[in-house]
């Protein structure tokens, strides 16, 4: 595998880096921006559409670019860097990801050439009240009478689904498994909230709520929300990344400048060794969050499941430690609103818990130690 990017990466990062720094630089504008609705610039959002990043995963066909996942990673690790509180892993990856994978020729060009464009913003209502991060629908139902379709339950959380314009909802089938419907937000009971990091998430109650069903009408779409989840964890990998680089960057500015006893916080041993730590952390972070990315484009869904669990793990563990020594060796001043740290921060624990955190995704690959031979270790 080749891990180095070429001169269009290069020149896509750098892109999207001075576009994001440009906003998120003074951390007071993050602030500002996650105290009010919708918790994104959405000026921002739409120069993220002029500039195509928005379109950046899907068919040309469809509206988008049709880049791979490196690209996209990119998209993801610069966002994280800044701790852009902007819904590219919800709205394009997750929501729209979904659209691209399961939705009909005619709904493709209805909701992916807007999203795209930054006219419309798809939100996945797929999370119920007590689940556990799986791929089925348990509470939610979906009814069908004279080829009209209804759904009723909760969904929560909905990432952005207060501020979205479509909904699509995952809900159990009459004959079983689990389908995704387009809903009108209007439709539905929608309340929204602030969560841990200063990002939206809703409620959403539906009634006999009014749904299309997203492509072939009954059909079990279990595998394919499984394998968009599974895309999501490996592309918040790259965001927490980002997240994770920009916390060592400040936290080795704050050894070697803040000073103590006359001498700056690098002089003490024990602190340049604990950021050393840090380093590693963050470097063995990076070569599996480079292979997951690069396991995407094989299109296997074993194999990514696989890698998200992987992935996943590591970044629930170094992000955890990484987060902790921010705080740490940052001493009081990491614990104001008014420093970037606890955004970082933040944005880590929210990553983490988002699509299953670290003892979830352990439990998930300890179940899979079978499918492989035993070692005799008297052999």
């Amino acid at each position: 595998m080749d891990f180095e990017h070429d001169d269009e990466q290069q020149a896509l990062r750098d892109a999207v880096r001075g576009l994001v720094g440009e906003t998120y630089a003074d951390h007071d504008h993050r602030r500002t921006t996650t105290g009010e609705d919708p918790g994104f610039d959405e000026r921002l959002w739409a120069r993220m559409a002029e500039m195509g990043l928005l379109g950046l995963p899907f068919a040309e066909a469809d509206g988008g670019a049709g880049a791979g996942p490196v690209e996209i990673g990119i998209v993801c690790q610069e966002l994280g860097r800044v701790a852009a509180p902007e819904p590219y892993l919800a709205a394009v990856v997750t929501a729209g990801g979904l659209v691209a994978a399961c939705g009909s020729p005619a709904q493709r060009s209805e909701l992916i050439g807007p999203l795209a464009g930054g006219e419309r913003l798809l939100a996945l209502a797929h999370a119920e009240p007590g689940g556990r991060w799986t791929a089925e629908a348990s509470s939610v139902t979906a009814s069908e009478s004279d080829g009209r379709w209804t759904l009723s339950g909760t969904k929560e959380p909905v990432p952005h689904g207060a501020r979205a314009d479509v909904l699509l909802v995952s809900a159990v089938l009459p004959t079983g498994g689990t389908g995704v419907f387009v809903v009108d937000p209007a439709a539905a009971e929608v309340t929204g909230y602030a969560v841990y990091d200063g990002s939206r998430a809703a409620r959403v109650v539906l009634d006999d709520t009014p749904g299309t069903p997203l492509g072939e009408a009954g059909r079990d779409l279990t595998a394919s929300i499984a394998t968009v989840q599974d895309l999501a964890r490996v592309m918040g990998a790259n965001q927490a990344l980002g997240a994770m680089r920009s916390a060592l960057t400040a936290t080795t500015g704050y050894l070697t400048s803040r000073k103590q006893f006359g001498v700056t916080l690098n002089t003490f041993q024990d602190l340049t060794f604990r950021a050393a730590d840090m380093y590693v952390s963050l470097e063995l972070t990076q070569s599996v969050v480079d292979w997951a990315t690069m396991v995407v484009e094989q299109g296997d869904p074993a194999t990514l499941a696989d890698a998200a669990a992987r992935v996943s793990l590591q970044v629930s563990r170094a992000g955890r430690h990484v987060g902790q020594e921010t705080i740490q060796l940052h001493g009081g001043i990491a614990m104001t609103a008014e420093y970037s740290v606890g955004s970082l921060v933040a944005q880590l624990t929210v990553l983490d818990h988002l699509l299953g955190d670290g003892s979830h995704h352990l439990a998930q690959l300890a179940g899979r130690v079978d499918d492989h031979g035993m070692l005799d270790p008297l052999g």
